[in-house]
């Protein structure tokens, strides 16, 4: 299972750790062609999402590497979980439609499938 977690974890920390950096160190114009977003959001709030994006990458990884507080990379889990929930409403009220939070189930999924795993081992 410890595996499993890994194989599951790690690209889902890698997704992350790129989307939350681009948040916290780009500008909204360069933000602006993956995320049109952006405009509709105050950037501190840009930013803080991708504080909490790149937090909650590194509670994946980090905990079960060292070995200690392990329950932490749950709480990431869960964490990126409710991230994931208020994008995918934030989306739908925008008027994106299904299609325009596709990627923001595709991602809710998987953390809860890390956050499965977790607990499994």
């Amino acid at each position: 299972m410890e595996i499993a977690y890994w194989l599951v974890a790690g690209p889902l920390t890698l997704f992350y750790l790129y989307s939350g950096g681009k948040k916290l160190a780009q500008s909204p114009e360069e933000l602006r062609p993956m995320m049109a977003w952006v405009d509709e959001m105050p950037l501190p709030r840009v930013r803080t999402i991708g504080l909490l994006e790149m937090l909650g990458a590194i509670g994946l990884v980090l905990p079960p590497l060292v070995g200690v507080a392990t329950w932490l990379s749950v709480a990431a889990a869960a964490g990126l979980v409710v991230l994931q929930l208020l994008a995918t409403a934030f989306h739908l009220r925008r008027g994106d439609g299904v299609s325009g939070s596709a990627l923001n189930v595709v991602l809710l999924v998987w953390a809860a499938v890390v956050a499965w795993l977790a607990t499994a081992w």
